[in-house]
């Protein structure tokens, strides 16, 4: 078992330290924690592999066309 990590946050998500942003970190186990800074009671768990697919389809433009405004899509 390894230590948990804190909660990390994009870099793109702005200066206010806890708004407006998706934070991320390790559990003691090795599984990825989400959660929503609006909803932070509302934790998400999956395991690093199915993140590790979720951040490369990020990188691939995957998911591009849900953050798109109506106009443009």
């Amino acid at each position: 078992m390894t230590e948990p990590t804190t909660w990390q946050k994009s870099s793109f998500s702005g200066a206010d330290q806890n708004q407006s942003c998706v934070h991320v970190r390790r559990t003691g186990s090795g599984a990825i924690e989400l959660v929503e800074s609006e909803s932070p009671e509302a934790i998400i768990a999956t395991s690093r592999a199915n993140f590790a697919a979720f951040v490369q389809g990020v990188k691939a433009g995957e998911f591009d066309h849900l953050i798109e405004s109506p106009s443009q899509g």
